[in-house]
Parts: C-alpha cells; sequence; structure tokens
C-alpha cells in the first residue's frame, strides 16, 4: 500500500497525547506541533486514526504543498492537481482556507480561487463541474497558507471526529467529546477504577469514560469523508470496523458515576447514555455537588465546573468554591480530583493546592486543567 502525508488536529493542549495514539495505530513520522500532529503511513492507518482516535478533530490527507506569493499562485498550483483522479464530478464539495501570517487582503478571494480551480480541472477532464455544498458536503478541501506556503488537504473524516455518531440531546454548552477525552486521560484514570463526575451536566465526561472502560472505538457508529474519496477500499474498511466492534466489552457497571444538582441535566446524561446504549454501565443521581458521597475509598474526580458568564453568577461562585474545597477535603481523601476551568481563582477559593495546571483550549476559552491531590486532613501546603 502506498504512503501519504497526513495532519491530525486536535485541542490545543492534547497533541502529545495525539501523538502517542496516532503511534499505536501504526502512524510513522509522528511530529506534533501547535494544534495538531503530522504523520506518514498508508490509508489502512489513515481509517484506523479516523476509526480509533479519541483525541483528533479531523484527519486530513496531504495532497500538494509549495510557494505562493498571489492568489493566481493558488489557483495554478491548485489548477496543476488531479482532483478527479480523487473524487468523482457527482461529489459536491467546499473549500476551507485558513491563514498564519497569511500576506493575502481576502481569504474569501483565496478560498474563491482554490474553487475555481478545482471546477476547471473538472470541466477539462470529463466537461462537467461538481457542485459546491458548504454545509454537508461530500468532500471537504482545505488549504494552509502561511507567508510564503500552501498545504492543500483532503478531509478524510468529514465531519469532526468528535461527533461520535451518537444522537446526543445537551443542555447549554457541552465539552466537546475529544476535549473530554483528553482530559480523562491526562488524569491517568484506570478503567476499572473508580470514576466521579459530580457535576456531570448532559453527561460527556461519563458518555467517554465508559467507551474507554469498554474498549469501543468512538468512531465505530459513524460514517467518514473517505468513504467518499475514489480510492476507497470497502473491503479494508469493514474488516478494521469489525476488528473494532470485535475488542468491545460487554456493558455492565464499570464504577463510573455520575451527578448534578439540576434534574433536568440528570435526565438528559442518562438520555444520552441510554441512547448509546452505555446505561447500565454509569450510576447517575441527582444531588447537589456537597451532598456527593465519594463511592469508594480512592478513585478520580473530573469536572468541567461552571464558570461566572453571567452578571450574578461570580457572587454565587465565589460561596460555592469554598464550600466545594470544604466537601472535597471531609469526603474525597485518597482521590485525585481535576477541574477544567477558565476561572483561575477556582484553587484559592476552594483552599486548596493543585498540584499541576496544564493549559488547555475550550474553544477559543483559554482554560486549565486543575490537578488537586487530596490527602488526609488538610491539602494546604506548609508556608
Amino acid at each position: 500500500m502506498s504512503q501519504h502525508n497526513f495532519f491530525a488536529t486536535c485541542p490545543r493542549g492534547l497533541e502529545a497525547l495525539l501523538a502517542d495514539e496516532l503511534v499505536s495505530v501504526g502512524a510513522k513520522a509522528v511530529q506534533a506541533t501547535d494544534g495538531g500532529v503530522s504523520f506518514s503511513g498508508d490509508m489502512a492507518t489513515c481509517y484506523r486514526a479516523n476509526l480509533e482516535s479519541r483525541i483528533a478533530t479531523r484527519i486530513m490527507w496531504r495532497v500538494a504543498t509549495g510557494r505562493y506569493a498571489t492568489e493566481d499562485d493558488l489557483f495554478n498550483a491548485a489548477y496543476k492537481l488531479d482532483w478527479p483522479s480523487w473524487f468523482k464530478v457527482s461529489n459536491d464539495f467546499m473549500v476551507k482556507v485558513t491563514g498564519v501570517k497569511c500576506p493575502l487582503k481576502s481569504l474569501e478571494f483565496a478560498t474563491l480561487r482554490i474553487k475555481d480551480a478545482v471546477c476547471d480541472k473538472f470541466r477539462q477532464a470529463v466537461n462537467s463541474r461538481p457542485y459546491i455544498d458548504t454545509k454537508e458536503p461530500d468532500v471537504r478541501i482545505h488549504a494552509y497558507l502561511a507567508a510564503d506556503s500552501y498545504q492543500f488537504y483532503l478531509d478524510t473524516s468529514g465531519n469532526a471526529l468528535y461527533q461520535r455518531g451518537l444522537r446526543r440531546a445537551s443542555i447549554e454548552a457541552p465539552l466537546r467529546e475529544n476535549l473530554a477525552a483528553g482530559i480523562i486521560k491526562l488524569s491517568g484514570w484506570k478503567p476499572g477504577t473508580p470514576f466521579l463526575d459530580p457535576m456531570c451536566g448532559s453527561g460527556t465526561f461519563l458518555l467517554e469514560a465508559t467507551m474507554m472502560a469498554l474498549n469501543i472505538a468512538p468512531g465505530s457508529n459513524r460514517h467518514f469523508g473517505f468513504e467518499k474519496l475514489s480510492n476507497f477500499d470497502a473491503k479494508l474498511w469493514n474488516g478494521l470496523r469489525e476488528d473494532a466492534l470485535k475488542k468491545a466489552k460487554p456493558v455492565k457497571f464499570s464504577k463510573i458515576y455520575g451527578s448534578d444538582m439540576d434534574l433536568r441535566a440528570v435526565r438528559v446524561a442518562k438520555q444520552n447514555l441510554e441512547q448509546a446504549g452505555l446505561l447500565e454501565a454509569v450510576q447517575v443521581a441527582q444531588l447537589e455537588f456537597t451532598q456527593v458521597p465519594a463511592p469508594a475509598g480512592e478513585g478520580t474526580m473530573v469536572a468541567n465546573p461552571p464558570y461566572g458568564v453571567r452578571i450574578g453568577e461570580d457572587e454565587e461562585l465565589a460561596e460555592l468554591y469554598p464550600k466545594m474545597g470544604e466537601a472535597l477535603k471531609r469526603k474525597f481523601a485518597g482521590w485525585n480530583a481535576y477541574f477544567l476551568t477558565n476561572d483561575m481563582r477556582l484553587p484559592k477559593m476552594m483552599r486548596l493546592s493543585p498540584s499541576k495546571r496544564t493549559p488547555l483550549f475550550n474553544g477559543p476559552l483559554e482554560c486549565r486543567l486543575f490537578e488537586i491531590k487530596l490527602v488526609a486532613g488538610s491539602n494546604r501546603k506548609e508556608k
């Protein structure tokens, strides 16, 4: 099988974890950079990365790289490529352009020129052109423009990989699944040991932890962009997917616990777990944080506490955080707790000392993942 170059994108802060995942699916020349990981491999590696990665956002197949100065250079570079060998004229497509230190005045115009080049190439080859669809295209072309160099990619994922193919109801803005999976991995939680999310919302941490515990490949329930490409090998893909399905463990209680003070959130979390066929693996209850009992003598707590974005919430949080700290010290000695927040006051207001502060981005929002190791007695550092 011929080798290709790829780039996997991911939430910023999770690149090293993604690199490990890609090595485990057979990727070669794995190199982490800001916001993703480049690697090489055959199409089987590409299929497995899409199927098995819990952290990647997209797996992109690099089809060209070179130098440019103007929009016309981009048109000529795109026109030279053999697009009709990669997808059919009956497939609709879109072009997405991202620029970093890009000197061009308008990325929209650059997008238009690349799109025109692709259509002109099809016209020349088959006397017809594919349609554009910017919402649900069959094929996504990505162009990355640096100061004087370009890279063109075909997106092998289709919808972003954090869309696991499970129909999920949500309350407010839930955490993206791949960021949640990355946080669970950063916590060092071992499946089979107790896991608790005491602010579970619509249940994203619970779903991701359960899929890890039961060895369920996150992409085993969805379709991918590579299925629309001309080189798609259905036999190879079906074999890889069947292998992944065979490796999944039977659903049974997995020492995963969730709770939320909001009854609506608890109902939505249970509904999401049930639709995924995973409710039996998890215990979910309606409880305010300070009422949550430790389900075991030790374990891993992961939570994404509310942060004050509306007027008046700041005062509420100033009251909530010390109560949370007291409850942790009183009931969770022996546990390791991990809180993702953009509120840097959280540990101080909980009166607890974090042993680690990991910078992560929840979309554009810069956050910290605070690690707090709860030991018997006070957790305050001696002066």
